[in-house]
């Protein structure tokens, strides 16, 4: 009861702090879910109106705000399909208000401004130059206005242009059939035309860090009540693309956690590409009309269902390579720069614990991108979806935030910004981040201070905060790119050193603690975990589970499919097996027995040829019901006469069994020459066991002397 009447009284505290520093650019958020089943008007243009007519507690008052609202938005919005009933209505009247997206234009021929109405369909119609002086989002995209029309129909009319003051200018233009009898005798944006930074760093000042992340997160229409302090920063983190240029976010999590929410319907400076199928021309640049693609014309591309992403052109993924690293890209004889951010978002079908155990967490990306290690390289930071919580009615707010188009344009005004040196005043990064990682780190801490921060006043503790978050982001794909790339990226111990103290702290990622592939404690005889290269090239884990019948001396193995070379290594164990028996125990039947071995893919990357040693063990095990050593992980191979094969790729085989959770690994006595090239730190994690021979390795796995 007491945390109902504190929240009800912080949001009091917040209300009133909203009023007397924004008041005009926040709206009630339940306002806007009620108006927008009517007219399909963006969300930042019915936040504004609502933000003009209904900024008061009185009930009547906003009751009438709607009502006005309702009755600008019937009387006065064109809808695309009536825009000639619109017109000729205009022609009939003589004048007549609209609300549209007004563009303008300077006209060189003319040597005057010239407006293109969106739904209207109309363009070229003369404006005064001071609208374009005053309110220039104008002229970069274009804002929606209330625009009072005249329609002048006159033989010798030639259109006039009306200042903001009323004074009718003549145009500069003569008399010709092209000139329109439409002129603008008023406009008046209703978004907001300009952005004053200086009111919002002066404005900040009042509120506190908890206070501001609350309001931000009202903005966005989250209620921050129903949400823990982690879940908030999660949803922060989505909007670092929109305050941050040329920054690349991935996120893959459960359906209907509200992943796109915020590009296509918060903020009108973002495009969502629905489906995940683009060209380079859309999306680049069209060398056809010498045209810039979305990445110019937009702050942040974002591309929804990862798994859809498809280039029908076979450069486009080079291409989105290239941009995603340096901002530019080469098409045609010359070089184009944009600093549109890239964000990925999917859904991910399996629980992350069976994800980390199994393949990577970029196994919803497309093949040629997720296992792509120079295209995952470049993304800055891998929001974990699956800790945001699924939306239900409760999580969104009916309290006051600020009008969605006012958000966007202070956050669009932040790209311009730079705080992130504030970093190096008070700490250096660790030895394990390359420079890839010191760039992605330094823009999500940027971001994040800009958006918390906007007035630039934070603290040592303030900034380690956003780095802690910062360094955990990125080593999620460093963590994911050691899987699939080995041990050129090894080094994921992300670290940061205290400027004053030199001490140093380690940042990990939540999910690594999740269960291992080889469990501790002892396994069940017959039961053998080995580490080699799978069918798809990559390393990973295989499991042999065994069974020992009554029969007749038989070998069933399942789970190979018709692989040829899996099915030889098992013939050349069983072999052996049925030669040297005897010299490992008299007790081992090869005649009076059958044996059904299961061989388990446990990572997905195809099925493994180097079974033989592994596959003996498993018999062996299982023939004489004694089970392997606990935790313990098998490499090397032997041929059908028993000599030893070394181990290929030592330290990512190595690297692979302690991802996996080995911690004794059986090796052949031929393989300790290479322990040279493998990382000291790398190499005491494990207790080495070297074997002679195919029956000391049988022996040294069952724990025999």
């Amino acid at each position: 009861m007491s945390e109902d009447i504190d929240s009800g009284s912080s949001r009091e505290i917040i209300k009133d702090k909203l009023r007397q520093n924004f008041d005009g650019k926040i709206v009630r958020k339940d306002l806007t879910k009620k108006i927008k089943e009517g007219a399909n008007v963006p969300v930042y243009v019915l936040e504004f109106l609502l933000g003009q007519y209904c900024s008061s507690d009185d009930d009547a008052v906003i009751e009438q705000g709607i009502e006005n609202v309702k009755r600008i938005l019937a009387d006065n919005f064109v809808r695309p399909d009536e825009a000639q009933k619109v017109i000729s209505k205009l022609r009939q009247r003589g004048s007549h208000t609209i609300i549209d997206m007004v563009t303008v234009n300077l006209n060189l021929r003319y040597d005057e401004y010239e407006a293109t109405f969106s739904n209207l369909g109309l363009g070229g119609i003369p404006i005064s130059e001071e609208y374009a002086e005053k309110y220039d989002r104008l002229l970069c995209g274009g804002i929606w206005c209330i625009v009072q029309l005249e329609y002048d129909s006159g033989e010798d009319a030639v259109p006039e242009i009306v200042s903001p003051d009323g004074d009718r200018l003549q145009s500069k233009r003569k008399k010709q059939k092209d000139t329109t009898p439409i002129s603008i005798r008023k406009l008046t944006p209703i978004q907001l035309p300009n952005v004053d930074m200086d009111s919002l760093k002066e404005g900040r000042k009042a509120f506190t860090k908890e206070e501001w992340l609350d309001i931000l997160m009202r903005s966005i229409g989250m209620e921050p009540d129903e949400l823990k302090e982690r879940e908030k920063w999660l949803l922060l983190t989505r909007m670092i693309p929109l305050v941050e240029n040329n920054f690349n976010l991935c996120e893959l999590g459960p359906r209907s956690t509200g992943k796109s929410y915020l590009y296509k319907e918060v903020s009108p400076n973002s495009i969502l590409v629905s489906g995940g199928q683009t060209t380079v021309a859309n999306l680049f640049y069209n060398m056809g009309r010498k045209s810039i693609g979305l990445v110019g014309l937009w702050d942040c591309v974002a591309f929804d269902e990862v798994a859809g992403i498809k280039f029908k052109d076979n450069d486009g993924i080079q291409i989105m390579k290239d941009y995603m690293a340096s901002g530019s890209f080469a098409r045609g004889k010359e070089e184009k720069a944009a600093s549109a951010s890239m964000v990925f978002v999917g859904n991910i079908n399996q629980s992350v614990d069976v994800l980390l155990k199994t393949s990577s967490l970029f196994d919803p990306f497309p093949p040629e991108m997720g296992t792509d290690t120079a295209f995952l390289d470049r993304i800055h930071c891998y929001l974990p979806g699956w800790e945001v919580p699924k939306f239900r009615p409760e999580h969104f707010t009916n309290d006051y935030g600020f009008i969605t188009d006012y958000l966007a344009g202070f956050v669009r005004e932040l790209r311009k910004e730079q705080y992130g040196d504030a970093l190096d005043r008070y700490f250096h990064l660790g030895k394990n981040l390359n420079q890839r990682d010191v760039i992605a780190v330094r823009r999500m801490v940027d971001g994040y201070l800009k958006l918390m921060y906007p007035d630039g006043a934070f603290e040592k503790k303030d900034v380690e905060e956003v780095l802690v978050l910062s360094l955990e982001m990125r080593r999620r794909v460093k963590e994911q790119l050691k899987k699939l790339g080995g041990m050129e990226f090894y080094d994921v111990n992300f670290s940061y050193i205290d400027n004053e103290t030199f001490e140093e702290r380690y940042v990990s990622v939540p999910e690594q603690g999740g269960g291992k592939l080889i469990p501790e404690g002892i396994c069940n005889p017959g039961q053998v975990y080995t580490v080699s290269r799978g069918k798809s090239g990559m390393l990973g884990v295989f499991r042999l589970e065994s069974q020992m019948l009554p029969g007749s001396g038989k070998l069933v193995c399942t789970g190979i499919g018709s692989d040829r070379g899996a099915k030889e290594a098992t013939n050349t164990a069983f072999n052996f097996l049925k030669a040297n028996a005897k010299r490992i125990s008299s007790s081992i039947s090869m005649i009076t027995k059958d044996y059904n071995i299961n061989y388990q893919d446990l990572q997905g990357i195809g099925i493994t040829e180097k079974l033989a040693l592994p596959t003996v063990i498993a018999l062996s095990s299982i023939a004489l019901n004694k089970p392997l050593v606990s935790s313990m992980a098998v490499l090397g191979e032997i041929s059908i006469a028993g000599s030893m094969m070394k181990v290929d790729e030592l330290a990512n085989s190595l690297q692979v069994c302690l991802d996996s959770g080995a911690k004794k690994v059986l090796l052949p006595i031929t393989s300790a020459a290479d322990l040279g090239v493998v990382p000291p730190e790398l190499v005491g994690c494990f207790n080495l066991i070297f074997y002679q021979s195919a029956e000391d390795a049988v022996f040294k796995a069952l724990g025999v002397e």
